[in-house]
């Protein structure tokens, strides 16, 4: 055997065999002194951090510490309650992301694209293509968490004395309207009120879209250069997430038990089957209904999202994405402009998660929340995610200024955290899945979609053949 391979090998069996040792002692299978039991866990513990010294690695680490977390809030509760203060620091540093972020990002991808004139009717057709989508990916998530009811049943007693939990004020539709739309911009950042900053930064968009390009440019500059700068203090913010994870799951487990891992794993084949749903239920049918040929098709964006979900990152695939469309018989010009608008406006599976995710936190904190509420959160949510493709843990963001606005607890995204990696993998791929096909739909709404047999991927003797591909033009 690999002598790398020893370790991870060892790691997962000394885990599994503290979980099952743990799990089973909980329901009263075996009877194991405490002393030894709590041993077990952390010897386990402690060859998982072994593990991560020789893996090095962020997302390891937040793991490593959920499971760290998880034992001291379990065997350590009081000191585990003085903890809640680096969740705290942790919660304090994201919350100053929201709004220069979303700000920036929607700035950038509204009045970056003010020639969608000259693309003409390609523009809205894919914008409209992306909207409608997406909403759909949103209503599916919202769907599915309000069928598995994943976040229900988690033992409340302790939180509710430590945690402002309120549920969100009871509003007519006019409180609704007149909640959307900023009386005061500063004023709106400083209460975390995220719908308002996204309908600011849309106006203030189009309106620096129809300014002279000499005015434009460096707004457009300033907007590009915040939103880099946001998105690099979002990764050094999240160098601390380790700690403010590994506290936030302490002081979590310190007052309600191993309860709350059961309803994490729900959450997670929630949106597993989820996702299924909506390649079934939505993707498939555009395909069908685009006449795309569904083998060549899944050949072609075979390589891509395997890229994306190893790595995580719908940036890392976007290259051998675009490839792989054009050779499938999509014109260049309009995968260049289809697939990175796809990553601003038509992230399915982030947004189908978000929907979900968002629903998860008001179940946990046993709120009930109106039909009227989850719409307009699923609205907000639909806003708010546009923009952020590639940006690690940026669904955290996004969500965290959602919640925030909906005056719902924060303590349960923590335990999200914990297995978003796990989630990120999939929806990263259901990403890439729906941008390729965008193209595809697109070219064939445009009349352009030529899926013919691979002739151009090999040489060919046909002089005649030669001669029409020589004469083909092609378009920038």
């Amino acid at each position: 055997m690999n002598k790398k391979a020893i370790l991870p090998l060892f790691t997962l069996i000394s885990i599994s065999i503290a979980a099952l040792l743990t799990v089973l002692q909980q329901y009263e299978v075996i009877a194991l002194p405490s002393e030894v039991l709590t041993a077990i866990r952390w010897a386990g513990t402690g060859v998982l951090v072994l593990y991560g010294l020789q893996k090095r690695s962020l997302t390891t680490w937040i793991l490593i510490s959920m499971v760290i977390g998880a034992q001291i809030g379990y065997d350590f509760p009081q000191v585990a309650q003085n903890l809640n203060v680096l969740s705290k620091v942790f919660l304090k540093l994201i919350k100053t992301i929201i709004a220069p972020l979303i700000f920036a990002t929607l700035v950038v991808g509204i009045a970056g694209h003010a020639n969608l004139k000259q693309i003409g009717s390609m523009g809205w057709k894919a914008l409209l293509y992306f909207e409608v989508v997406t909403t759909l990916a949103l209503f599916i998530g919202l769907a599915a968490i309000n069928i598995s009811k994943a976040g229900e049943g988690i033992d409340m007693t302790g939180i509710a004395a430590t945690e402002e939990i309120q549920a969100p004020v009871k509003q007519t539709w006019s409180d609704i309207i007149l909640h959307v739309f900023p009386e005061n911009i500063a004023k709106s950042v400083a209460e975390g009120q995220v719908l308002q900053i996204v309908v600011f930064s849309v106006i203030f968009a189009i309106g620096l879209a129809m300014v002279t390009e000499k005015k434009r440019k460096p707004m457009l500059d300033f907007c590009e250069s915040l939103s880099e700068t946001m998105f690099k203090f979002t990764n050094i913010i999240m160098y601390f997430a380790p700690v403010g994870v590994g506290a936030a799951i302490a002081y979590t487990v310190g007052h309600m038990g191993f309860g709350i891992l059961v309803n994490l794993f729900q959450l997670l084949a929630t949106l597993y089957v989820a996702l299924l749903a909506f390649v079934l239920l939505v993707l498939l049918p555009i395909a069908l209904i685009a006449r795309v040929p569904i083998v060549r098709f899944l050949k072609a964006i075979s390589g891509p999202v395997s890229i994306a979900f190893a790595t995580t990152s719908s940036e890392a695939a976007l290259p051998r994405a675009m490839e792989e469309m054009e050779k499938l018989g999509v014109p260049r010009r309009i995968v260049a402009f289809v697939m990175p608008t796809g990553y601003s406006f038509n992230l399915d599976g982030t947004t189908l998660y978000l929907a979900l995710a968002a629903v998860f936190v008001a179940q946990a904190a046993g709120i009930d929340l109106s039909w009227e509420q989850q719409l307009l959160m699923v609205f907000t949510l639909m806003l708010t995610s546009k923009g952020v493709a590639g940006v690690p843990r940026a669904s955290l963001v996004i969500l965290l200024g959602t919640v925030a606005s909906f005056n719902l607890p924060v303590w349960p995204l923590f335990a999200i955290l914990g297995i978003d990696e796990l989630m990120d993998m999939a929806r990263t791929s259901i990403n890439v899945t729906g941008n390729c096909l965008a193209t595809a739909v697109v070219a064939r709404w445009e009349g352009e979609f030529d899926p013919q047999p691979e002739v151009g991927l090999v040489e060919t003797t046909n002089p005649e053949l030669q001669v029409q591909q020589e004469e083909k033009p092609v378009s920038a």
